[in-house]
């Protein structure tokens, strides 16, 4: 996949927010051009890694999983699942049971008006630059409190996760993490997994030589609305996979299901529920579970 070579920062103002007009840049792990710091917070101790993994799924109630008619798979979805040579997840709330941007916020004292923003995000209201945007002018980060964040809250894995990528591998699916959240965030669960921190698409917080919270990197294609979308057709053309598949919650994993994007999508509702896109994906599940006992 193409490098980028250089990048366009977006400067959030603490007090005012407005929409982007972003172009399309192919990145896998920018360069970043200028005087910027970068840390790629790669590595966790693993001292934490044991308690990094969560049971996050409370039992379903019957009527819960009579609302829809896609928690069984049809033979078609079986059998490009069973196939797929490479599989896109989200991040929060898919392999990660919490929301990065908002556990975040809470730790830097902005939680609740960040998270009515992820809502609003991931409920496909807002655009997804908008509330990107928003949250991180909200929240105001120094490279100090991500990095006092990032020590004190490992990330916390959804229940199978780790199995089911471990299963995929052994298949021989390439799996790629793409996510609207902050690499830097998503770097110590690619960790985890054992996933090549270039398999990572996802935004990058900026920050200046003394630390400063600068802003975020526009090149990078999930940093607005329809990016996953572009993520997906960009790794399928890169890589030239004969099926790709994409697994999330929100309505911008729904989105990557698209010509020259991904073939089909699985909504995971074991964390957040979203009905208008768990009723229009492929297959639905609660479980990661059953994703892995389908595979056999």
């Amino acid at each position: 996949m193409e490098t980028l070579m250089s990048a366009h920062i977006v400067k959030v103002p603490a007090c005012h927010v407005k929409q982007y007009n972003l172009s399309i840049f192919s990145a896998s792990s920018p360069r970043l051009s200028g005087k910027v710091h970068q840390s790629a917070f790669g590595m966790i101790k693993c001292s934490k890694m044991a308690n990094s993994v969560a049971s996050s799924i409370q039992p379903l109630d019957t009527s819960t999983t009579e609302r829809f008619d896609n928690t069984l798979p049809s033979k078609e979805v079986l059998d490009l699942w069973r196939n797929a040579d490479a599989v896109c997840f989200d991040v929060d709330s898919t392999v990660c049971i919490d929301e990065g941007i908002d556990e975040f916020a809470e730790f830097c004292g902005a939680g609740k008006a960040v998270a009515e923003w992820t809502s609003r995000a991931m409920n496909g209201s807002v655009t997804f630059q908008e509330a990107l945007a928003a949250r991180l002018s909200l929240i105001n980060p120094s490279l100090a409190q991500l990095q006092d964040y990032l020590e004190k809250r490992p990330p916390r894995l959804s229940s199978g996760i780790a199995e089911l990528v471990k299963k995929l591998k052994a298949k021989n699916v390439d799996v790629y993490l793409v996510s609207g959240g902050f690499r830097q965030m998503i770097n110590p669960v690619a960790s985890i997994l054992e996933i090549p921190l270039e398999n990572i698409f996802a935004n990058q917080i900026i920050f200046g030589e003394s630390g400063e919270f600068q802003g975020f990197n526009e090149n990078e294609p999930t940093s607005r609305s329809g990016g996953k979308a572009v993520a997906v057709q960009q790794i399928r053309k890169a890589l030239g996979y004969k099926i790709l598949g994409m697994i999330g919650d929100g309505a911008t994993d729904l989105e990557a299901r698209q010509p020259g994007g991904a073939d089909f999508f699985i909504c995971y509702g074991g964390v957040q529920l979203r009905d208008a896109v768990a009723a229009k994906a492929d297959w639905l599940v609660f479980n990661f579970k059953d994703l892995i006992n389908s595979l056999d």
